[in-house]
Formats: structure tokens, C-alpha cells, sequence
């Protein structure tokens, strides 16, 4: 046994997987309780800031330098307005129309994206396995939003219509996987990830600020204390407590390993569907969610050439999420 064989059997690891996995999977569900009255641009707002602050915080505790280069700053704005403001936008709409869990599985597909523009960016390339396992993936995901739509014709989740709802879930998937391969440039690389991430949540969160208030009105503020301890948990557990942990996974066991958790994501997040949001399963879900599952194996298994910390990335990305988990 090899000493990354070794590592992965530490408690050390198993931990923070499971840990990461499960929370991320449960922000997709604790997301509908921000959408639900609140406008969802102020939602967003509201994580970010709480965000902010609390990694500038974690970069400083991991002591990584916050100062960045002009050229550094302009990226981590490019970042933040692709991750932090569009990703995150879109994803919160899109949820108004189409079950979390769902939405969960599409992003799963992020890798998708992320080969095709790092190969037209970058000049990365795939192999045939990560094609062949994107393509089961895609199919099996494809099942899930067939039932869905057959499901919730003309209405969603909460109200509305689900191919909107598929489009807008779709558009945040692409801004994702756009901030994940610019910040693998050479410049990108040369900035500790905690930092970038910091000052880009800082500039998408300005922002988000400014487009809540032009297209939504004057900031709501909720009363109901569940959805404050929502924002909490979104904020603190969900976009900088995983970080970390994720991040330390990257370093032990390695990038392609630390993504399997994805599958664990995969799992809480339609299991919180099906027992809070009346998700009915049926042969036609049962066998597309066993094929987008087989699918992300594989295409993970496959071996990749040099550039698979831009394949792998969106799970830093997504420590709010992806966060992803979202």
C-alpha cells in the first residue's frame, strides 16, 4: 500500500469527505428557503456578505498573503463576477422552477464545461474514458429533467416553468465552469486559492449588491428566523468552513481522489428532495440517476492530462460551491 493509499484510510480524510460531501449536499435544499418570499438577488446578496469577511478571516488564519498584483485583482474580479455573481444568481432562480436535487445532478456535470473550455482556452486535452463517462452522465441527467419536465409541465418547485428554470440552471453551470478555468492561468496560479477567493467574493459581492437593488428594490429583511440561520449556515458551513477542509483533502489525497465526493453531494441532495420536497421516484429517475452516477465515475477514473486541477477546481470553486455544494 502506497503512502496515498494509506492516507485515504486515515480518519483524517474519511472525515472531512464525508463532512464536505454531506454539507454540500444540503445547501441545494437549504437554498429554497431563501427564495422562498425573499427575491433571490438579495438572497444571494445577504450569503455573500455574511462570506466575505469570514474568508478574508480563514486566508489570514492560513496566513496567505492578501495583497494582490494588479493583474491578480483583475482576475479575481473576473472570478467574482462569473462565480460568485453569475453562477450564484442564476443557480438561486433557477431553483425557483426546478427540484434542488435536480439542480444538484446538473451541476455534477460541471466537468463537462470545464474540459471543453479548458481545451479551447487552455489547449488541455481529455481522453476517450472522460468523453465516454461525460456522455453516460449526460444521459442519465437527461432522464431526471425528462421526469421532471412530464412532472411540472407548466409549473415548478414553487411556481413558474421548468424548462426556464433548466436554462437558468444550465447559463450558472457555464459561469461557474468560466471562472474555474481563468483562474487556472499562469496568473491564477501564482495567487494562494483562499486569497483569490476571498477578493473575488469580495467583488462579486459588491456586485451582487448592486443588481439585487436595481432589480429587486430596496433590501428586504426578512423576520422569519429560519431563514437567517439559512443564510448562517450557506455563509459560514456551506461556503467557508468546507473550504478548507476541501482544500487540505486536494493537498492529502489529491485533486481527482477529493472529487468523489461529489457523489456523496449527489446523494444528500436528492435524498433532502425526496423526503422535504415530494420527489416522487420512478423506474425512468431511479435508472437516470444510476447512470449519471456511473458516468461521473468513470469520467473521473479516466486519466487526464496535466491540467486536471482546472477539471477538478469547481469543487475550491463551489466552497460556496459550488458550492457546490452551492
Amino acid at each position: 500500500m502506497n503512502t496515498a493509499d494509506a492516507n485515504i484510510l486515515s480518519w483524517r480524510v474519511i472525515i472531512p469527505f464525508l463532512l464536505t460531501g454531506t454539507i454540500w449536499g444540503s445547501t441545494w435544499y437549504v437554498i429554497t428557503g431563501q427564495i422562498d418570499g425573499v427575491p433571490a438577488a438579495w438572497s444571494v446578496f445577504y450569503r455573500f456578505a455574511l462570506a466575505t469577511p469570514a474568508l478574508f478571516v480563514v486566508a489570514l488564519l492560513m496566513k496567505r498573503r492578501l495583497r494582490l498584483t494588479r493583474p491578480e485583482q483583475v482576475l479575481a474580479m473576473g472570478v467574482g463576477l462569473a462565480q460568485f455573481s453569475g453562477n450564484f444568481l442564476f443557480v438561486y432562480h433557477s431553483e425557483l422552477y426546478v427540484t434542488s436535487g435536480i439542480v444538484a445532478m446538473m451541476f455534477a456535470l460541471l466537468m463537462v464545461p470545464n474540459a471543453l473550455f479548458a481545451r479551447f482556452f487552455l489547449g488541455e486535452r481529455v481522453q476517450g474514458g472522460f468523453v465516454l463517462g461525460s456522455l453516460v452522465a449526460i444521459v442519465g441527467v437527461s432522464f431526471l429533467l425528462w421526469h421532471e419536465w412530464q412532472a411540472n409541465p407548466d409549473a415548478g418547485v414553487i411556481g413558474g416553468n421548468v424548462g426556464l428554470g433548466i436554462v437558468l440552471a444550465v447559463i450558472g453551470i457555464l459561469c461557474a465552469s468560466l471562472a474555474n478555468v481563468i483562474q487556472a492561468n499562469p496568473t491564477g496560479r501564482g495567487v494562494p486559492m483562499v486569497s483569490l477567493l476571498a477578493w473575488a467574493m469580495l467583488y462579486g459581492t459588491l456586485f451582487d449588491l448592486g443588481f439585487a437593488w436595481l432589480t429587486a428594490g430596496p433590501p428586504p429583511l426578512p423576520t422569519a428566523p429560519t431563514y437567517w440561520g439559512g443564510i448562517v449556515y450557506l455563509a459560514l458551513i456551506g461556503s467557508v468552513v468546507t473550504f478548507p477542509l476541501h482544500y487540505n483533502l486536494v493537498r492529502v489525497i489529491g485533486a481527482g481522489r477529493a472529487a468523489y465526493n461529489s457523489i456523496i453531494t449527489i446523494a444528500v441532495a436528492m435524498l433532502l428532495s425526496t423526503l422535504f420536497e415530494e420527489y416522487r421516484w420512478t423506474p425512468l429517475t431511479a435508472s437516470g440517476m444510476v447512470l449519471a452516477v456511473i458516468g461521473m465515475v468513470l469520467a473521473l477514473r479516466a486519466r487526464k492530462q496535466p491540467g486536471v486541477q482546472v477539471q477538478q477546481s469547481g469543487r475550491l470553486m463551489r466552497g460556496e460551491p459550488s458550492e457546490q455544494g452551492e
